[in-house]
């Protein structure tokens, strides 16, 4: 139990997910991992405040996909215009 540890996202999940199951008590979880029984309490809060997130990434992923194909509409319907106009400009 070191004061001011560094612990990888991907621990601090799994603690999480351990005391999120239920089938060890709080003690249990941080007596096996090595951690103080309150940091437990706490990554299991955090994990559970910020589940959303990973829902999140997929909604901005189809925002940005969305956004995209916006663009790319837009710059096909510039080159037809480009294209007439540079025909009128050449006959003129």
């Amino acid at each position: 139990m070191g004061r001011n540890r560094k612990y990888s996202s991907k621990f601090k999940a799994e603690v999480a997910l351990e005391a999120i199951k239920g089938d060890k008590t709080i003690s249990q979880i941080a007596s096996e991992y090595g951690i103080h029984p309150q940091q437990v309490r706490i990554w299991k809060k955090e994990f559970l405040e910020n589940l959303h997130l990973v829902f999140e990434k997929e909604d901005q992923a189809k925002e940005l996909k969305k956004a995209l194909d916006k663009a790319y509409k837009k710059i096909g319907q510039l080159e037809v215009e480009k294209d007439f106009l540079s025909k009128i400009l050449d006959n003129y």
